[in-house]
């Protein structure tokens, strides 16, 4: 049996009461609910993936749970490959070895065992069936956590971070994630059968999932 990773848990310091206890299964939509905080549970071994619109707040979540895992975010690779390179060459001409070297990255940590937060926008059903694979190698499930916060939302957050995302990458992801919606909401699981589970989170669940937990426990 694998060894747990040493940090199992992560949740925010609160005043309030204890945080409600979540283990998706399936497709969990916790749109449009109201309530305290969340803390979200997974598999000692489970590979997470935070997917969204540039600006829906995926850094942010990722920020609250990074105490319980390691992230692997592609602008780690980005800014690797770029203090290499001239600053003039612009980004693009070394945009792929920037990806093959996240994706690296992202082999590299599944292989390595232990839980692992992943972060990418998700409107790309192959890299995400490219990780469910990987992971299944080494008998891990994959687990989607989707953030459907609007296109005004997500250029409104990428305005308040002072990174806009170029109009034609971020229609693309809009393409893609709205394409991905509409099938979990016509056929649930059945519509991305390479995750083990899908969380559907909104601008209000997302600021109530202050906390991730990685563990083989069920909640009580």
């Amino acid at each position: 049996m694998r060894a747990p990773h040493p940090a199992t848990a992560a949740a925010a310091t609160t005043d309030g009461p204890p945080p409600e206890s979540v283990r998706p299964r399936g497709v969990h939509d916790l749109r449009n609910q109201d309530g305290g905080p969340l803390r979200i549970g997974y598999p000692a071994d489970a590979v997470v993936v935070v997917s969204g619109l540039p600006g829906s707040g995926k850094s942010t979540l990722l920020r609250r749970w990074s105490p319980a895992a390691p992230t692997v975010d592609p602008r780690t690779a980005h800014t690797a490959c770029a203090a290499v390179m001239p600053t003039w060459l612009p980004y693009a001409t070394y945009r792929p070895w920037a990806r093959l070297r996240w994706l690296r990255s992202i082999r590299t940590s599944i292989r390595a065992g232990g839980p692992l937060l992943v972060h990418d926008c998700g409107s790309r059903s192959l890299l995400r069936r490219w990780i469910a694979r990987t992971a299944a190698r080494q008998g891990r499930g994959l687990h989607l956590v989707l953030l459907d916060v609007g296109a005004g939302r997500a250029l409104a957050g990428q305005h308040s971070r002072g990174r806009t995302a170029p109009a034609r990458t971020f229609a693309r992801h809009r393409r893609g994630i709205a394409r991905l919606l509409r099938a979990l909401d016509r056929h649930g699981a059945a519509a991305a059968p390479e995750c083990t589970s899908v969380l559907l989170l909104d601008g209000l669940s997302r600021s109530r999932a202050t906390g991730v937990e990685f563990t083989d426990r069920q909640p009580r």
